[in-house]
């Protein structure tokens, strides 16, 4: 029986120590009902009850806890995300068809042009025209 009550009273003991000290840590904003120093006076002069209390009554919960998520799995990353990326992606757009107006506009420049290319041969055309350097020059003796 004796060791049943010192076993009671190293638990009780330990209880004591560790509300005294939980009390003494939290932030003031956490304690309810009455104010920090109160708090401490009743955990010290009244050791289990005033344990009891103070987890019961006194200790306030935190806030709203803070949740932490990797960025993929962070809804409000990823909707910014794929607006960034549809952005990029539009102004990518842009400016390639910026440069296939500007090489549209070369081609369609009139000093640019030169005439089709005409056929090899004499297939019943123009008799000056040809492979031949020697048709079509002025002045040839032939």
């Amino acid at each position: 029986m004796a060791r049943l009550l010192l076993i009671l009273a190293l638990v009780a003991i330990a209880f004591w120590v560790y509300t005294i000290v939980d009390c003494a840590v939290q932030p003031a904003a956490r304690h309810r009902g009455v104010s920090k120093p109160a708090w401490m006076v009743i955990v010290i002069l009244v050791p289990v009850l005033g344990g009891i209390l103070w987890f019961l009554i006194g200790r306030g919960r935190a806030g709203r806890p803070v949740v932490r998520r990797a960025p993929d799995d962070d809804p409000e990353f990823l909707g910014g995300l794929s607006a960034r990326a549809r952005a990029d992606q539009d102004e990518r757009i842009r400016r390639l068809e910026e440069e296939l107006a500007q090489l549209d506009s070369a081609a369609d420049d009139p000093r640019d042009k030169r005439p089709p290319a005409e056929p090899d041969g004499d297939a019943g055309g123009d008799p000056g025209k040809g492979d031949d350097d020697t048709r079509g020059q002025r002045g040839a003796v032939g």
